[in-house]
Protein backbone atom coordinates (compact mmCIF):
# COMPACT_ATOMS: atom_id res chain seq x y z
CA UNK A 1 0.00 0.00 0.00
CA UNK A 2 2.90 2.36 0.70
CA UNK A 3 3.90 2.21 -2.98
CA UNK A 4 0.41 3.50 -3.89
CA UNK A 5 0.78 6.57 -1.68
CA UNK A 6 4.23 7.16 -3.13
CA UNK A 7 2.85 7.12 -6.65
CA UNK A 8 0.12 9.57 -5.66
CA UNK A 9 2.87 11.82 -4.28
CA UNK A 10 4.71 11.39 -7.58
CA UNK A 11 1.66 12.70 -9.41
CA UNK A 12 1.62 15.78 -7.19
CA UNK A 13 5.33 16.34 -7.72
CA UNK A 14 4.74 16.10 -11.47
CA UNK A 15 2.89 19.42 -11.25
CA UNK A 16 6.01 20.91 -9.69
CA UNK A 17 8.08 19.45 -12.53
CA UNK A 18 5.78 21.07 -15.08
CA UNK A 19 6.14 24.36 -13.20
CA UNK A 20 9.94 24.07 -13.39
CA UNK A 21 9.79 23.47 -17.14
CA UNK A 22 7.28 26.25 -17.80
CA UNK A 23 9.22 28.69 -15.62
CA UNK A 24 12.14 28.42 -18.03
CA UNK A 25 10.07 30.35 -20.59
CA UNK A 26 7.56 32.30 -18.55
CA UNK A 27 6.38 32.66 -14.98
CA UNK A 28 2.96 32.88 -13.39
CA UNK A 29 2.05 33.65 -9.79
CA UNK A 30 -1.04 31.45 -10.11
CA UNK A 31 0.91 28.48 -11.44
CA UNK A 32 3.52 29.02 -8.74
CA UNK A 33 0.86 28.81 -6.02
CA UNK A 34 -0.65 25.72 -7.63
CA UNK A 35 2.77 24.05 -7.72
CA UNK A 36 3.36 24.84 -4.03
CA UNK A 37 -0.02 23.45 -2.97
CA UNK A 38 0.48 20.34 -5.10
CA UNK A 39 3.95 19.80 -3.65
CA UNK A 40 2.58 20.23 -0.12
CA UNK A 41 -0.10 17.63 -0.80
CA UNK A 42 2.53 15.37 -2.31
CA UNK A 43 4.60 15.65 0.86
CA UNK A 44 1.63 14.45 2.92
CA UNK A 45 1.21 11.33 0.77
CA UNK A 46 4.98 10.88 0.70
CA UNK A 47 5.18 10.94 4.50
CA UNK A 48 2.33 8.44 4.74
CA UNK A 49 4.19 6.15 2.34
CA UNK A 50 7.41 6.29 4.36
CA UNK A 51 5.63 5.81 7.69
CA UNK A 52 3.56 2.91 6.39
CA UNK A 53 6.63 1.18 4.96
CA UNK A 54 8.30 1.25 8.38
CA UNK A 55 5.19 0.29 10.37
CA UNK A 56 4.19 -2.62 8.15
CA UNK A 57 7.64 -4.18 8.13
CA UNK A 58 8.31 -3.49 11.80
CA UNK A 59 11.90 -2.71 10.85
CA UNK A 60 13.92 0.14 9.43
CA UNK A 61 13.40 -0.22 5.70
CA UNK A 62 15.09 3.03 4.78
CA UNK A 63 18.38 1.29 4.06
CA UNK A 64 17.24 -0.04 0.69
CA UNK A 65 18.19 1.86 -2.44
CA UNK A 66 14.63 2.76 -3.41
CA UNK A 67 13.52 3.73 0.08
CA UNK A 68 16.65 5.81 0.50
CA UNK A 69 15.82 7.72 -2.68
CA UNK A 70 12.28 8.21 -1.41
CA UNK A 71 13.50 9.54 1.94
CA UNK A 72 16.00 11.86 0.28
CA UNK A 73 13.31 13.28 -2.01
CA UNK A 74 11.04 13.90 0.97
CA UNK A 75 13.77 15.67 2.94
CA UNK A 76 14.69 17.85 -0.05
CA UNK A 77 11.05 18.93 -0.31
CA UNK A 78 10.97 19.59 3.44
CA UNK A 79 13.99 21.90 3.27
CA UNK A 80 12.55 23.58 0.18
CA UNK A 81 9.25 24.24 1.96
CA UNK A 82 11.06 25.73 4.95
CA UNK A 83 12.89 28.09 2.60
CA UNK A 84 9.62 28.95 0.86
CA UNK A 85 7.86 29.89 4.09
CA UNK A 86 10.81 32.06 5.14
CA UNK A 87 11.55 33.83 1.85
CA UNK A 88 8.23 33.40 -0.02
CA UNK A 89 9.96 32.42 -3.26
CA UNK A 90 9.61 29.31 -5.40
CA UNK A 91 12.69 30.10 -7.49
CA UNK A 92 14.81 27.21 -6.11
CA UNK A 93 11.99 24.94 -7.25
CA UNK A 94 13.33 25.25 -10.79
CA UNK A 95 16.14 22.97 -9.64
CA UNK A 96 14.47 21.19 -6.70
CA UNK A 97 11.29 19.96 -8.40
CA UNK A 98 13.03 17.99 -11.19
CA UNK A 99 15.42 16.38 -8.67
CA UNK A 100 12.59 15.41 -6.32
CA UNK A 101 10.46 14.09 -9.16
CA UNK A 102 13.32 11.96 -10.50
CA UNK A 103 14.16 10.47 -7.09
CA UNK A 104 10.51 9.75 -6.32
CA UNK A 105 9.95 8.26 -9.77
CA UNK A 106 12.85 5.83 -9.33
CA UNK A 107 11.61 4.89 -5.85
CA UNK A 108 8.01 4.45 -7.02
CA UNK A 109 8.88 2.18 -9.93
CA UNK A 110 10.88 -0.38 -8.00
CA UNK A 111 10.42 -0.16 -4.26
CA UNK A 112 11.97 -3.21 -2.63
CA UNK A 113 12.31 -2.95 1.15
CA UNK A 114 15.57 -4.23 2.57
CA UNK A 115 14.93 -5.89 5.91
CA UNK A 116 17.73 -5.57 8.41
CA UNK A 117 18.41 -8.94 9.99
CA UNK A 118 21.11 -7.78 12.39
CA UNK A 119 19.87 -6.57 15.76
CA UNK A 120 22.80 -4.19 15.87
CA UNK A 121 21.74 -2.52 12.66
CA UNK A 122 18.22 -2.06 13.97
CA UNK A 123 19.44 0.31 16.65
CA UNK A 124 18.50 3.95 16.64
CA UNK A 125 22.04 4.86 15.63
CA UNK A 126 21.52 3.57 12.10
CA UNK A 127 18.28 5.48 11.70
CA UNK A 128 19.98 8.60 13.08
CA UNK A 129 22.87 8.10 10.65
CA UNK A 130 20.57 7.82 7.62
CA UNK A 131 18.25 10.65 8.66
CA UNK A 132 21.07 13.08 9.50
CA UNK A 133 23.12 12.33 6.39
CA UNK A 134 20.11 12.67 4.10
CA UNK A 135 19.01 15.90 5.77
CA UNK A 136 22.49 17.22 5.08
CA UNK A 137 22.21 16.07 1.46
CA UNK A 138 18.83 17.80 1.15
CA UNK A 139 20.21 21.11 2.41
CA UNK A 140 23.22 20.86 0.10
CA UNK A 141 20.98 20.15 -2.91
CA UNK A 142 19.02 23.31 -2.13
CA UNK A 143 22.26 25.24 -1.67
CA UNK A 144 23.42 23.98 -5.07
CA UNK A 145 20.16 25.08 -6.67
CA UNK A 146 20.38 28.55 -5.13
CA UNK A 147 24.03 28.89 -6.15
CA UNK A 148 23.19 27.89 -9.71
CA UNK A 149 20.39 30.46 -9.88
CA UNK A 150 22.73 33.09 -8.43
CA UNK A 151 25.38 32.50 -11.09
CA UNK A 152 22.85 32.46 -13.93
CA UNK A 153 21.08 35.61 -12.75
CA UNK A 154 24.35 37.44 -12.11
CA UNK A 155 25.53 36.61 -15.62
CA UNK A 156 22.18 37.71 -17.04
CA UNK A 157 22.26 41.03 -15.20
CA UNK A 158 25.79 41.72 -16.40
CA UNK A 159 24.68 41.14 -19.97
CA UNK A 160 22.01 43.84 -19.43
CA UNK A 161 19.53 41.68 -21.31
CA UNK A 162 17.85 39.46 -18.71
CA UNK A 163 15.33 36.89 -19.86
CA UNK A 164 11.74 36.91 -18.66
CA UNK A 165 12.40 34.30 -16.01
CA UNK A 166 15.15 36.35 -14.38
CA UNK A 167 12.94 39.39 -13.97
CA UNK A 168 10.83 37.39 -11.48
CA UNK A 169 13.68 35.97 -9.43
CA UNK A 170 14.39 37.45 -6.00
CA UNK A 171 17.32 39.78 -5.50
CA UNK A 172 20.82 38.35 -5.72
CA UNK A 173 21.27 39.00 -2.01
CA UNK A 174 18.24 36.84 -1.17
CA UNK A 175 19.40 33.98 -3.41
CA UNK A 176 22.87 34.22 -1.91
CA UNK A 177 21.41 34.10 1.61
CA UNK A 178 19.34 31.02 0.77
CA UNK A 179 22.40 29.23 -0.58
CA UNK A 180 24.58 30.29 2.34
CA UNK A 181 22.11 29.29 5.05
CA UNK A 182 21.38 25.98 3.35
CA UNK A 183 25.10 25.31 3.28
CA UNK A 184 25.40 26.16 6.98
CA UNK A 185 22.53 23.77 7.69
CA UNK A 186 23.88 20.95 5.55
CA UNK A 187 27.39 20.50 6.91
CA UNK A 188 26.47 20.11 10.62
CA UNK A 189 23.91 17.45 9.71
CA UNK A 190 26.49 15.67 7.56
CA UNK A 191 28.98 15.77 10.44
CA UNK A 192 26.49 14.44 12.98
CA UNK A 193 25.43 11.74 10.52
CA UNK A 194 29.03 10.60 10.09
CA UNK A 195 29.45 10.47 13.87
CA UNK A 196 26.31 8.35 14.21
CA UNK A 197 27.55 6.07 11.43
CA UNK A 198 30.93 5.71 13.10
CA UNK A 199 29.28 4.74 16.38
CA UNK A 200 27.25 2.08 14.58
CA UNK A 201 30.36 0.73 12.88
CA UNK A 202 32.30 0.60 16.16
CA UNK A 203 29.39 -1.14 17.89
CA UNK A 204 29.17 -3.85 15.22
CA UNK A 205 32.95 -4.31 15.13
CA UNK A 206 33.18 -4.77 18.89
CA UNK A 207 30.18 -7.10 18.89
CA UNK A 208 31.73 -9.27 16.18
CA UNK A 209 35.13 -9.24 17.95
CA UNK A 210 33.76 -10.43 21.28
CA UNK A 211 31.61 -13.10 19.64
CA UNK A 212 34.62 -14.67 17.95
Amino acid sequence: MSILWLRVALGCYAIGLIYALVALNRTSDLFSRIAIHAASLGMVFHFVSLAEAVLLSGQITLASVHNSESLLAFLIMTVFMIVYFIYQTTSPGIVVFPVVFLLTFIAATGQQPFLLTSSGLRTGWLFAHIALIFTGYAALVLSFGASLLYLIQESSLKSKNPGRIFTRLPALQVIDEIGYRSLLLGFPFMTLGLIAGSDTSIFLTLKYFFQC
